[in-house]
């Protein structure tokens, strides 16, 4: 048994990662903003707290203790670059302090590439409204890249689609590499409780490190 703290637990991939990891019998600790806007998470048998994954001080106390961090947190009221290079500067600072040795973050599809050196977000006519928070995700990613730290992060980025709200958990996906995965014959949409799965399996039995890595 791990423990696994989660940040913007009361997202929809948060969710999920709260409800994969508590099923597996993981010690959780769910991080929202607002713990009443989220009782049914404390319902889960997670324990649910107020922090600010952009507070590296929040994140170091709240850390301490914990074996891995998953940080699933997103801000629409700020700009994606300012929110998304703050909680990345945040978690590595916050849990460095507090020997936390993983991090997994959500990542977005757009990242990832359809050929090399060209990502989905760098296509002619994609639109400006999304490849503007798509860079907020960016400059995450180039901040946990060019970090000096000994937390081992690893950002994973779903297909570039709308993930599958509904679907019920089939515990299987696809994982590896930075470009987008193939869609095999028959596949059915990814879901957010597939990637809750891969979350998970990465904590469990860490294969990828420090870099971008699709999963589908």
């Amino acid at each position: 048994m791990s423990r696994i703290i989660i940040f913007g637990a009361g997202g929809r991939a948060g969710r999920r990662a709260v409800a994969e990891a508590v099923a597996r019998g993981h010690k959780v600790t769910a991080v929202v903003r607002d713990p009443g806007r989220h009782p049914e998470l404390a319902e889960t048998g997670a324990d649910l707290v107020a922090g600010d994954v952009t507070d590296p001080d929040s994140v170091a106390v709240l850390g301490a203790g914990h074996d891995a961090a998953i940080n699933a947190a997103a801000r629409l009221d700020v700009s994606s670059s300012e929110f998304y290079v703050a909680a990345a500067e945040a978690l590595l600072d916050g849990l460095g302090r507090a020997l936390v040795g993983r991090l997994l973050v959500v990542g977005i599809g757009t990242l990832l590439e359809t050929e090399p050196g060209v990502r989905v977000l760098d296509a002619p006519g994609f639109p400006a409204e999304a490849r503007e928070f798509s860079l907020g995700h960016a400059a995450e990613l180039e901040v946990l890249r060019g970090a000096d730290t000994s937390v081992d992060w690893l950002m994973l980025a779903p297909p570039p689609v709308v993930l599958d709200e509904a679907a019920e958990r089939t515990g299987q996906y696809r994982i590896g590499g930075t470009s987008v995965l193939a869609d095999e014959a028959g596949a059915r949409p990814f879901s957010f409780a597939d990637l809750a799965v891969a979350l998970i399996g990465e904590v469990e039995r860490p294969r990828h490190s420090r870099d971008l890595v699709a999963v589908g």
